[in-house]
């Protein structure tokens, strides 16, 4: 929790902004190569380039001597990551910007619906109303019956649920080890779980498509970066509403750069699971207590 006193909203919202626009960059990146490298490929790629901004984190990671269950723990983090990461750019290749960013927002809402679940939190009425106002919202930009729902739609909606997840295991082990630990240890299991899935699929990519997705990695270590930085600044009552401007950047850039109808009903959609996500947010800064995180902490 920030004290009030020392809460800058302002520079809160500019980092949180400019988190969006790396993050959103990552997706253009991803959609830009397509199908050119298959989805398992270019996810491995994405974590073997992005290594070297693991260097810091490896003293941390010797010094915490974890234990069996921690390891336990981070292998089983690994593992629904590895699935969400793949279905991720799986969907990336195969449905517009605007619709994969929309979805992304689920992530929180199943987070709470998890945290009630399995960890015991609590979910009072207005909470759940708020997660099925989620849905609703998720039901109208699939609008199943009045447009084709593809397989597209259906993997994002397994990268939303792989990667509330993850961060419920994750949620276990943040009291137990730093936060350098966590990410650490996140980015070696990832990599090793995307292993033989790229093998099975592996064609040699070209230096154009190790280029950008050497890009992909630097665009988002640069948002998890502002991210923290806008967390440091501002409460998540402050940052999680101005996230809905990853949807504004999604629709222009998938307009402008490729060609993709602005849908309003995907726009309308994003707005009602955004507006549920914050009140959720709010409730449980209220409470004192955050389970859920911001919307793009579930990026890639």
């Amino acid at each position: 929790m920030n004290n009030p006193q020392t809460s800058r909203p302002v520079v809160g919202i500019f980092w949180m902004a400019f988190t969006g626009v790396m993050f959103v960059a990552v997706t253009a990146v991803v959609k830009h190569l397509g199908d050119g490298v298959p989805a398992a490929q270019g996810a491995f790629l994405r974590y073997v380039l992005g290594l070297v901004f693991l260097v810091p984190m490896i003293k941390p990671i010797l010094a915490a001597r974890l234990t069996r269950r921690q390891m336990t723990l981070f292998g089983l983090r690994g593992v629904v990551h590895t699935g969400a990461v793949i279905l991720w750019f799986f969907a990336m290749a195969r449905i517009p910007i605007a619709e994969v960013t929309a979805m992304n927002y689920l992530s929180p809402v199943y987070i709470t619906i998890g945290a009630a679940l399995f960890l015991g939190e609590r979910l009072p009425p207005r909470r759940l109303a708020a997660v099925v106002i989620a849905l609703i919202g998720a039901l109208i930009i699939l609008r199943p019956g009045v447009k084709a729902v593809e397989i597209g739609h259906i993997a994002m909606l397994g990268t939303a649920v792989c990667f509330a997840a993850g961060y419920l295991v994750a949620k276990q082990l943040s009291g137990e080890v730093s936060a350098a630990v966590v990410v650490g240890m996140l980015s070696i299991t990832v990599t090793i779980g995307l292993a033989p899935f790229a093998w099975a699929v592996w064609v040699t990519p070209t230096l154009p498509q190790l280029g950008w997705l050497f890009l992909v990695a630097c665009f988002a270590t640069a948002g998890h970066y502002a991210m923290t930085l806008a967390f440091a600044a501002a409460p998540l009552t402050v940052t999680q509403p101005v996230t809905f401007l990853q949807l504004v950047w999604a629709v222009i850039l998938g307009a402008v750069v490729f060609g993709e109808p602005v849908d309003g009903w995907v726009v309308f959609g994003g707005a009602v699971i955004m507006a549920s996500v914050s009140f959720i947010t709010w409730r449980e800064a209220v409470a004192r207590r955050a389970v859920t995180p911001a919307v793009p902490e579930t990026k890639v």
